[in-house]
């Protein structure tokens, strides 16, 4: 910007409006009657008092249209302007001019100019040309203020490639005036209603036309994808039938979590829009641009990132897909982070809703990683420890059985907990206090309120339970505990972390807020339970999966009222799990959905077992 030379005005010698700011010496100084004329034009002109300004000119009828069609090209709240040195040479005189337009939404310009004037016999007056509102505005150019939108931020997963990206979906509306001008409203309406139903059951006709000729504004029915919209192109050639282009997050792969995709695009469509830029032009009489004055350009939003993994995500999706005989869920965590690598559910499951992070279901012999876990805390067992396993065993009033009554007398509690002796861990239970099971349960992640962005999240419940039977149950799985199948890839992922429970987490970047107590388990606990874990793969009731490397887990059978509950949750490596098929009666059900997991990952994906 040119150096501007600013003194304080001589009031005696002229009134100007407040919005320039003056710069003359005294009144007799050679400069006076020039600076005088054009302090005079910018006053009327930063007051948008276009016909005062243009009287102050040589041209007044060319000046009160290029002078107005600035303020308007710009969209300019408001505009100031200063003056400089001034150069006279006899009847002609060149003043240095600092202009600053505000422009909208807070948006400034600043730049130099030059505004010549002449003197005649009248005196001195403003020599109209363009240059005067800009120095690079030609003849019969205008300038017009522009934005520029940033490119919307898109949605990654974890292993880099994009599941939500800028797309557009088709808003589809009725105009009842349009319908009645060429034809009936009620036809209209009931052949378009007839052409949605497939995508939007719901519409009523008699609602879309009495509400829509209740007023004169459009009636919005149904936003389309581009690809549906294009299918029924021909068919909503109707007449009041009309649309438009909104622009929308899209899924880039409709089959890739696409529920879950729904319900984190509600939490991130506000932030996924940039700073918005902007540029000011000159624009030929023709309409097309001729050159750009000042460019701001825009800045886009940071993608977002979900913790989400394609391949995991793929894989589990595959598992679950096997069959929609049964609701199938699955949920893998990344022990080392927490974060979810994997929430899929087959369309028998969709149907219920998120079952596989707020489903809550008994949770069978795979509660017994908990009420182990509290027996070694209280040294009440250890995996060496010899525990007894008989068929079945009477705790107060209340006989408890083995599955099929199936008793292994006195051993080791490693071997227990392999082939999954329900007497063993409900004698366990019974020597506990009140809170020792919930107390576990809540250092191994199932109790707490996890408010996890983008997810609808219920860990489980374990009560503190004064009362003998009932605890004694609660300790095989099942009493009053309940679980989803996210709090038990919880209690996996806590074993293959250590002892200590992982935070669950979606969108990176938003952390998980956890409400309730959050104690952890004693040193060594975990070290113990793994190769207990690891037994009921190698040679009790998951063998099912021990062609999948080093897998660690405890499968359960959750029985309920007409049937039982298939179970399965462990770790291998950095991949913590829960399956869960709802009415699936045998474990091996979900111990099978798990091994076609494995089997679908890429080959060599976390096959170590964490020590």
């Amino acid at each position: 910007m040119l150096q501007m030379r600013r003194r304080v005005i001589n009031v005696a010698c002229v009134s100007v409006s407040a919005a320039v700011a003056l710069t003359v010496a005294g009144c007799a100084t050679t400069d006076d009657g020039p600076r005088q004329a054009v302090e005079q034009f910018l006053a009327a002109y930063t007051a948008r008092d276009i016909a005062a300004a243009a009287d102050l000119t040589d041209n007044p009828d060319r000046a009160r249209t290029e002078l107005d069609a600035a303020w308007e090209g710009l969209g300019a709240d408001d505009l100031t302007a200063s003056t400089g040195k001034v150069q006279v040479t006899g009847d002609t005189a060149d003043i240095e001019v600092a202009y600053h337009w505000g422009l909208p939404q807070e948006r400034v310009w600043d730049y130099p100019a030059h505004v010549k004037l002449a003197r005649s016999d009248k005196g001195w007056s403003v020599r109209w040309t363009s240059t005067d509102i800009h120095p690079d505005l030609g003849a019969n150019q205008r300038l017009s203020f522009r934005t520029v939108q940033a490119p919307r931020a898109t949605v990654n997963e974890s292993d880099g490639s994009k599941v939500l990206v800028n797309g557009s979906m088709i808003g589809i509306n009725f105009d009842a005036r349009q319908a009645a001008e060429n034809g009936s409203v009620v036809d209209s309406v009931t052949r378009l209603v007839s052409v949605l139903r497939p995508f939007a059951p719901g519409l009523d006709a008699q609602k879309i036309a009495e509400e829509s000729t209740a007023n004169d504004q459009q009636y919005p029915i149904t936003r389309l994808s581009e690809r549906d919209f294009d299918r029924l192109r021909d068919q909503l050639a109707i007449p009041g039938v009309v649309h438009n282009v909104q622009a929308e997050l899209v899924a880039k792969d409709r089959d890739f979590a696409p529920a879950l995709l729904t319900e984190v695009k509600k939490v991130v469509d506000g932030e996924m829009d940039g700073r918005v830029g902007w540029r000011v032009v000159t624009v030929n009489p023709n309409g097309l641009d001729a050159d750009v004055l000042v460019d701001e350009a825009p800045e886009p939003a940071p993608a977002i990132s979900l913790s989400l993994s394609r391949r995991v995500q793929n894989a589990a999706q595959r598992a679950v897909d096997a069959t929609n005989r049964f609701q199938i869920a699955m949920v893998v965590i990344q022990p080392s982070t927490g974060h979810i690598l994997a929430i899929a559910q087959n369309r028998a499951a969709d149907r219920q809703g998120p079952i596989a992070t707020s489903g809550l279901y008994p949770p069978g012999s795979t509660f017994k990683m908990v009420t182990a876990a509290a027996a070694i805390s209280r040294n009440l067992a250890h995996p060496g420890s010899i525990v007894p396993c008989p068929g079945e065993i009477e705790i107060g009033p209340r006989r408890i059985p083995n599955y099929d009554r199936f008793s292994l007398g006195p051993v080791p509690m490693l071997q227990a907990f392999a082939s999954s002796c329900n007497t063993t861990f409900a004698h366990l239970a019974s020597k506990m206090g009140p809170s020792d099971l919930a107390h576990t349960a809540a250092a191994m992640g199932i109790g707490q309120q996890y408010e996890i962005a983008g997810l609808d999240a219920v860990s489980g419940s374990v009560p503190i339970e004064p009362a003998l039977v009932a605890r004694s149950e609660d300790g095989f799985g099942q009493g009053k505990v309940l679980v989803s199948p996210l709090g038990l890839a919880l209690v996996a992922a806590t074993v293959a972390h250590n002892g200590k429970a992982p935070v669950p987490q979606l969108i990176l970047g938003r952390p998980t807020k956890v409400e309730g107590p959050r104690p952890t388990l004693a040193p060594g606990v975990a070290a113990e339970l793994r190769p207990m874990m690891r037994a009921v793969v190698t040679q009790g009731t998951g063998t099912v999966i021990a062609s999948m490397g080093d897998v660690l887990g405890k499968t359960g059978e959750a029985e309920f009222d007409g049937g039982s509950h298939a179970w399965f949750a462990g770790y291998r490596g950095d991949l913590a799990f829960a399956t869960l098929v709802v009415r699936g009666g045998d474990s091996n059900n979900a111990v099978g959905v798990t091994r076609d997991f494995f089997s679908f990952l890429p080959p060599g994906y976390a096959t170590g077992a964490r020590s």
